[in-house]
């Protein structure tokens, strides 16, 4: 009853008084970042393991109901005043694997059509080459739209400063929900006003190369950073394929071609030959994955998002790592306490492992 009605309070109005928060600062923290691995650990219904540490400055006051492909987002406040946005991660229904293998790119700009001819428009930011994974967009878009009211009410009442926190697929998530709000702070004045930071957390790889260099353009100053386990092997995925259409625009393999072909015979049809035979099988693996990752998963959607259309996707299956990384460094002492063992693939993608590698941190890096 008390976090239902701290939640009716803050969203009503009643918490004027409280909302001079605490000023967050850029670069990481290990005490900030625990304390928000310690909110993850709440996302699920029930606790699978009842030893895990519990949040001890931030108390919750909302949570969503299922969103979208069972994407759910929890609104948490401290002690201070500061806002934490809890983002789950994949859970154990279909729709949430449906969307982590929803692998095909999208634009940074576009919308979603659903239902009766609805439209969910989204805007990550400006690049036209860059390309973020699909499945995750969704569940930021409809997640977003979800968000925005509440945070809207939160910064009417004074309440701006505000910390972001999604573990695995949440991690995901939380990149492409830092660069919608990003792009709100540059062109709502409203917005202008909130301070994020974001810690994404065992977050796969969100996006290509040219998404990578946007969003750490905005964010390089110390208000994102991914904690990874280097033993987990989420943050490896998804599938990535490189090919010479992922270059930068001037590159050698544009002309590649034209050049070979200028060459003395038998050179010309040598090399031709090579190069073909090097760039040619890139080229069908990632039709391939757009194919089986875009095309056929598509078809599941609107299984649960009626009326669901599929949108047009982005030739590129170059998914990289984005933002600042922070490495728990996984050494010997670690696999004695969490060894590889056959057919268990979780054991160091799980927040033991996490909590494990963490308390080892230093405390500033």
């Amino acid at each position: 009853m008390r976090k239902v009605l701290m939640a009716l309070l803050i969203l009503s109005g009643g918490f004027n008084s409280f909302a001079q928060s605490t000023k967050l600062s850029p670069g990481f923290s290990k005490s900030e970042y625990e304390e928000l691995l310690r909110i993850s650990t709440r996302q699920g219904d029930s606790l699978y393991n009842p030893d895990l540490p519990a949040p001890t400055k931030f108390k919750r006051i909302y949570r969503s109901e299922p969103i979208a492909l069972d994407n759910r987002w929890e609104l948490w406040l401290s002690s201070d005043s500061i806002l934490a946005i809890s983002l789950r991660g994949t859970t154990f229904k279909v729709e949430s694997w449906v969307e982590n293998f929803f692998a095909a790119m999208s634009p940074l700009e576009g919308s979603f059509i659903y239902g009766d001819s609805l439209e969910l428009p989204y805007y990550l930011g400006e690049d036209p080459r860059a390309g973020v994974h699909t499945g995750w967009l969704i569940g930021a878009a409809f997640l977003f739209e979800d968000i925005k009211p509440k945070l809207d009410s939160c910064l009417a009442k004074g309440f701006n400063q505000v910390l972001i926190v999604g573990h695995s697929q949440g991690g995901a998530l939380a990149y492409l929900l830092s660069s919608m709000l990003k792009q709100f702070q540059r062109y709502n004045c409203t917005y202008a006003q909130l301070v994020f930071k974001t810690y994404a957390s065992a977050a796969p790889k969100p996006g290509n190369l040219y998404y990578a260099y946007e969003f750490e353009s905005y964010f390089q100053e110390g208000w994102f950073y991914n904690v990874v386990n280097s033993a987990d092997w989420v943050p490896e995925g998804p599938f990535s394929v490189q090919t010479t259409d992922d270059y930068n625009t001037s590159n050698p393999f544009k002309i590649a071609e034209s050049e070979i072909a200028k060459l003395k015979f038998p050179n010309n049809l040598i090399m031709g030959y090579v190069y073909r035979d090097l760039d040619h099988p890139t080229q069908r693996a990632n039709r391939k994955l757009s194919k089986y990752l875009g095309d056929y998963i598509s078809r599941e959607v609107p299984k649960y998002i009626p009326g669901f259309q599929t949108p047009e996707f982005m030739e590129s299956s170059n998914y990289v790592r984005v933002g600042r990384n922070i490495v728990l460094y996984a050494d010997e002492k670690y696999y004695q306490e969490f060894p590889n063992l056959d057919g268990e693939i979780w054991q160091h993608h799980k927040f033991e492992a996490y909590f494990y590698l963490l308390d080892r941190l230093p405390e500033k890096l």
